[in-house]
C-alpha cells in the first residue's frame, strides 16, 4: 500500500507533466519542456527559459524516509466536523509526563491540571458553543456504542450543524435533536441501524426521537431511501452464527416477497428477521422464533406473521 504522501506527490508530479505537455516552445515549437531544479519551464531543444517564477508547492526540507518525514513535517490533523472548534484549538495531553518520558513532579502535576481545566473552560466562549460542544460529544458517545464507522460521526455532525443553522433546536431537546441527526446520518450511509437500537443508546424516548427525525429530515430537505431489510441480514446472520447459504436464502426471500409488494408498509427488521428464519428452517440450520426475536430486536408475533408473509409469497406450504 502506497503511502499518502508519496501517492500526492505522484498525482502532483502528473499534473505538472500534463501542464507541460500543453505548452510549446515560441522559439522552436518544441513540446518537450521540462521542469529544472530551479523550479523553471525550459525548452529542451533549444535551452529557452519559458517561466523562472513557478511556485514550488512542495516542503522548504527534504527527506529520505518515513521517519524523517514525519519528523519535519510541521503540519498538524485535518480539520473535523466532529468537534465545535474542528479540531483548530490547543489541547494538553492527559499524561503527566515530560518530553523525555519522565513523571513530572507532584508540584508539576497539579499545575498541568490547573492548564488542563481552564483550557476547557476557554475552548468555548458562549452558551451556543458549549451545547454544540456537549452535542457533538453526544453523537460521539452514541456511534461508538453502535460500532458505526467515522464517516456516519462526521455527516450526523454536519446535519445537527444545519439544523443548528437552520434555528430547529430551538423547542427541542439537544440530545433528541443530535440522536435524530445519528439516526439520519446512518440512513443517510447506508449503515443498517434499526430506531430501536439507536433508542438503546440515547437518552431520550424513541418517540422524541422518531418525532425529531421525521421534522429535521423534513426541514433540512434529507433525501433518505427506505430502509432496505437486506442491510440487516448479514449482521442478524453473524450474531446468530449462521452460514453464508442462510444469509443467500434469506437475500432471495426478501427480494421475492418484495416483488409481491410484501414489504409496504412492514418494518425491514423484522421482514429481515422473518426471512432469516425462513432460510434456516429451509438450510437445516434451525433456530427458534426466540433466538432470531432476541437478535433482531422484535417480538415473536412479527417474526410468526412476516414469516407466513414469505412462505406463502415463496409458494411453499
Amino acid at each position: 500500500m502506497e503511502r499518502p504522501s508519496r501517492q500526492r506527490q505522484r498525482e502532483r508530479d502528473t499534473e505538472r507533466e500534463s501542464d507541460e505537455e500543453a505548452i510549446t516552445c515560441p522559439e522552436c515549437d518544441s513540446a518537450e519542456i521540462v521542469t529544472d531544479a530551479d523550479q523553471e519551464l525550459v525548452c529542451e531543444d533549444c535551452g529557452l527559459v519559458l517561466d523562472e517564477q513557478t511556485i514550488d508547492r512542495g516542503p522548504e526540507w527534504r527527506a529520505f524516509n518515513h521517519s524523517e518525514r514525519q519528523s519535519k513535517s510541521r503540519v498538524g490533523a485535518p480539520i473535523t466536523e466532529t468537534m465545535h472548534d474542528k479540531g483548530l484549538t490547543t489541547t494538553i495531553d492527559w499524561k503527566d509526563k515530560d518530553a523525555y518520558g519522565r513523571s513530572l513532579s507532584s508540584e508539576k502535576r497539579s499545575q498541568m491540571h490547573r492548564l488542563r481545566k481552564w483550557q476547557e473552560r476557554i475552548r468555548t466562549k458562549d452558551a451556543g458553543e458549549r451545547n454544540l460542544q456537549f452535542a457533538l460529544s453526544e453523537i460521539d458517545r452514541m456511534a461508538s456504542a453502535l460500532g458505526v464507522p467515522r464517516s456516519v460521526r462526521e455527516v450526523a455532525s454536519v446535519i445537527y450543524r444545519r439544523a443548528l443553522s437552520e434555528d430547529l433546536i430551538r423547542g427541542r431537546s439537544i440530545e433528541g435533536v443530535s440522536t435524530a441527526a445519528l439516526y439520519a446520518a446512518c440512513r443517510q450511509e447506508g449503515i443498517p441501524r434499526s430506531l430501536d437500537e439507536v433508542a438503546e443508546v440515547s437518552r431520550v424516548p424513541q418517540k422524541e426521537i422518531g418525532r425529531t427525525y421525521r421534522y429535521i429530515s423534513q426541514e433540512l430537505g434529507l433525501e433518505l431511501k427506505p430502509v432496505d431489510p437486506k442491510q440487516f441480514v448479514p449482521r442478524f446472520a453473524s450474531s446468530l452464527e449462521l452460514s453464508e447459504e442462510v444469509q443467500s436464502k434469506a437475500t432471495e426471500i426478501i427480494d421475492v416477497s418484495a416483488e409481491q409488494g410484501l414489504l409496504s408498509g412492514k418494518s425491514p427488521t423484522g421482514f429481515a428477521a422473518a426471512a432469516i428464519y425462513a432460510a434456516s428452517l429451509l438450510c437445516n440450520e434451525k433456530k427458534t422464533q426466540r433466538e432470531v426475536a432476541d437478535v433482531a430486536q422484535v417480538t415473536e408475533v412479527t417474526i410468526r406473521n412476516r414469516y407466513q408473509e414469505q412462505i406463502e409469497a415463496m409458494g411453499f406450504r
